[in-house]
């Protein structure tokens, strides 16, 4: 697929993924200089429908000028590993310790999400699935950022194309938009097919609390409904024309869904997240615990945040209670 934006051409590059998600969009853009804004899974399946697929636009790996990451996720950083060495890799700072897989930081995440399934009341038998939490980043790439952006700041050769800090999937989530076509490159933020899961995520390095992602998603929501976008390229699924009616969508059913958690734990009078989890996702949340769990801890932090809810940190596991 192949698209304009004012100044630059736009190659889509789909690549496969061993992930439930299915594939992935890489975009390259080809202007002053040609950036590759995202780099697909670390398979070597992914790396040869990458090439194949550049080569049939008339490019080589070695023309790639610079790389640009909308979030850290393995899908969207894996290839990486098969860059040219010389090449800037440029994205959030908070991608780059899960991008190099820092060691001292890894070893935190069994700790953090063990505390996280004490303090939902999550069922002990789930408590080994902790072990293979960090499994997927087999995936991933070892190879970090030589150079953090952040909002408001441009590529070099991309000056068109302004940066917007979009927490909520990932708390490293950026996007790429030229205000004069229309045109942003989205990541996993806007999505045609799905929405996207707000993930909890173990502290950064050298902070004390973990992230709300999901404010922070409704938040990110909120200001892309700022800008006047034409069309989202998407890191999944088709392209999102009508952009201002998906965000909204996105926005009512955000609230349709917290409204099904206040009524439970209004029912319930007190109970634990994994009980909300269980209510939410009957079918699912012993397969995809920790997805669903981050989804509903998400609805949890939304309702506490709105007044609606009250929590009783003093003990394990925490209650929810309603809020008369």
């Amino acid at each position: 697929m192949e698209m304009v934006s004012c100044k630059q051409q736009i190659k889509q590059i789909t690549v496969p993924t061993p992930f439930a998600v299915g594939d992935v969009h890489t975009y390259v853009i080809i202007g002053e200089r040609v950036t590759l804004v995202d780099a697909g899974v670390k398979t070597n399946e992914a790396w040869d429908v990458f090439t194949k697929t550049l080569h049939n636009h008339g490019l080589h790996s070695r023309d790639i000028d610079q790389i640009f990451i909308t979030h850290h996720h393995p899908d969207h950083v894996g290839l990486v590993d098969f860059s040219p060495s010389n090449v800037p890799i440029i994205g959030h700072k908070r991608s780059h310790p899960w991008m190099i897989q820092d060691k001292k930081y890894i070893q935190t995440h069994e700790d953090f999400y063990l505390q996280i399934l004490h303090e939902g009341g999550v069922d002990p038998r789930f408590f080994p699935m902790i072990k293979r939490v960090n499994d997927i980043l087999r995936f991933s790439s070892t190879i970090g950022l030589t150079c953090f952006i952040e909002e408001g700041e441009t590529l070099v050769g991309l000056e068109n194309w302004k940066v917007y800090e979009t927490p909520g999937h990932a708390s490293s989530h950026l996007v790429l938009f030229d205000e004069e076509s229309g045109t942003l490159i989205g990541g996993d933020l806007i999505l045609d097919h799905i929405s996207p899961n707000p993930l909890i995520e173990p502290p950064y390095p050298g902070e004390m609390e973990r992230k709300k992602p999901l404010l922070d998603y409704i938040d990110s929501i909120h200001k892309m409904m700022g800008l006047s976008i034409q069309q989202v390229l998407p890191g999944h699924g088709s392209i999102v024309t009508n952009v201002q009616e998906h965000l909204q969508d996105r926005l009512t059913k955000q609230e349709k869904r917290s409204n099904k958690v206040f009524r439970f734990i209004e029912k319930e009078r007190s109970c634990t997240a994994y009980e909300v989890c269980q209510h939410l996702f009957p079918q699912v949340f012993e397969k995809q615990l920790m997805l669903t769990m981050s989804e509903t801890i998400g609805q949890l932090d939304y309702l506490e945040n709105k007044g609606k809810i009250k929590v009783d940190r003093s003990k394990l596991p925490f209650q929810y209670e309603a809020i008369e």
